[in-house]
């Protein structure tokens, strides 16, 4: 069977929304580490068989998962120190500062350079001979995962030795990426190298542990596919005759959307953008292997702004806000055609949220996507809004609200008079739990699948929001406290699951044996 038909076997199905970064635990940020372990086993209990995380990259600027450094390679943020000191790599002793406050919010400024630390430390005990039988497989890892890890390593090591600058203002021999100085680097800064892809090997091992007991669990993992890379990344150091570029390496045109929602003046993004007849001519390589690597972490991939692959909103360089672009047409049926024909299937959601048009709509149909469905944008009083579930189709998935959303009831907190009238009339509630009944009409609702974020199941206000997207600073930083997952929760959340047709017999019966 192949993996897209065991998810169209798969037909109503609950699940949360939540980032590894955002797991409770003593070491100032959520990693793949024993409470990742016990999350998997809560959605379980919760009935929940889907567990949505965000991109799993090593992030850049702005701490933001949809900025990173390497579509290909893992967070090193994320890998558990608890496991470093179970192998021997760490000492409890080097642990200690990490368990300083606060412990409700990731203080990314202080956390990253002690991290590096204690990756360093790791790195050299295991040079000296510490946790032997690792050695095979890290050779193993690097032999496997060669063609995105040498590049990436390198990248990075290169960006540590230039103080943190972006790529285009390296010397020109590395920037432009001469192979004589290519190798001078790598023979220069091999212990810095061989640093990073040991950072890699670790973060995969411990992944690999963390998806392992999902599927003990009949837990799918939904991942998440920006359409867009990272201008200071290894991608486009590494593969610039793919994006859009001037001969200095900056980008000519970036990425964005027009005014919408979220800002008045659009979303300046700042990604360079494809030149996506380059990819065509190599027959869409560098995105198969991209969406190969992450199905090889993931069970179902979120494809971010797919609207883009239809038209994408064109930046000029330079310009102070999003507002003056142009729509450019994208690759369409064709990349999707290819990267069908080249995985054998499309285990995909179509994020088809923002301005949408009948092409973008057609594509997501064409190839049979399910598209995304936001309850808290339904609300403007129109009965015949696509976003109010008496208008939803099976093949959708329905959340309450996202990461670039206001928690559930932060929004209604702050909504007009008569968004919120009509919700509480549409709802036949008085608004008094407005997280727990939207979460109940999501769950009610004919959407195949429906999904909900922690803050949300937790009834938080707009402290808990992840994410601003106008802001470039302060997001990404909420975490779930220790005692917030409770049994209580688990129980609720299931009884909904039950009584909503979103439990499958192969949970129930998982749940029974143990």
């Amino acid at each position: 069977m192949t993996r897209h038909a065991a998810i169209e076997e798969r037909r109503r199905a609950g699940g949360v929304l939540l980032h590894p970064t955002s797991l409770p635990g003593p070491f100032g940020i959520g990693d793949l580490g024993p409470e990742a372990l016990r999350w998997v086993d809560w959605l379980a209990r919760a009935g929940c068989s889907l567990w949505q995380v965000l991109p799993l990259g090593p992030t850049g600027y702005g701490d933001s998962p949809y900025q990173s450094l390497s579509a290909f390679a893992g967070n090193p943020l994320l890998i558990s120190p608890q496991r470093l000191l179970e192998e021997g790599l760490l000492e409890a002793a080097e642990l200690e500062p990490l368990r300083a406050p606060p412990v409700e919010r990731v203080d990314f400024g202080a956390l990253i350079p002690a991290r590096q630390a204690l990756s360093a430390a790791a790195f050299a005990r295991f040079r000296a001979g510490a946790a032997p039988d690792l050695v095979g497989p890290f050779t193993s890892f690097k032999e496997a995962h060669g063609d995105w890890l040498d590049d990436f390593a390198l990248f990075m090591a290169l960006k540590d030795a230039h103080g943190g600058q972006a790529w285009p203002m390296w010397e020109e021999p590395l920037a432009g990426r001469d192979a004589d100085a290519l190798r001078d680097a790598e023979e220069r800064l091999h212990e810095e190298v061989e640093q990073r892809r040991f950072e890699q090997f670790l973060f995969f091992r411990q992944w690999t542990a963390v998806r392992e007991r999902a599927r003990q669990r009949q837990v799918k993992i939904v991942g998440d596919v920006p359409i867009f890379v990272a201008h200071d990344s290894a991608d486009v150091w590494a593969n610039k005759e793919l994006f859009q570029l001037d001969e200095a390496g900056a980008p000519t045109v970036v990425a964005g959307v027009p005014p919408d929602y979220f800002s008045p003046t659009g979303q300046l993004w700042g990604n360079p953008l494809y030149r996506w007849e380059a990819l065509r001519r190599q027959g869409y390589e560098w995105w198969i292997r991209r969406l190969r690597g992450v199905l090889a972490m993931v069970d179902i991939v979120r494809l971010d702004h797919f609207r883009g692959f239809a038209a994408a909103w064109e930046v000029p360089a330079g310009s102070p806000t999003a507002e003056h672009g142009r729509w450019v047409k994208g690759p369409g049926a064709n990349f999707l055609r290819a990267v069908s024909g080249a995985l054998g299937s499309l285990p995909i959601v179509a994020e088809d949220l923002g301005e949408i048009t009948p092409d973008v709509v057609a594509l997501r149909e064409q190839f049979s996507l399910p598209g995304m469905r936001i309850l808290q944008f339904g609300f403007e009083g129109r009965p015949d809004h696509e976003f109010l579930p008496h208008n939803y189709t099976r093949r959708c998935v329905v959340y309450t609200g996202t990461h670039d959303n206001d928690t559930a009831r932060g929004w209604y907190e702050s909504a007009d008079e008569i968004a919120s009238d009509f919700c509480r009339r549409y709802l036949g509630v008085d608004g008094h739990d407005i997280a727990w009944d939207l979460i109940r009409w999501a769950w009610a609702s004919v959407a195949d699948w429906a999904i909900v974020p922690l803050q949300d199941l937790l009834s938080l206000g707009s402290e808990a929001r992840m994410n601003y997207p106008s802001r470039a600073s302060g997001n990404w930083t909420w975490r779930a406290a220790d005692g917030q997952l409770s049994e209580a929760l688990a129980e609720r959340l299931c009884g909904l699951s039950v009584v909503y047709g979103r439990v499958s017999e192969a949970q129930t019966a998982a749940g029974d044996d143990e």
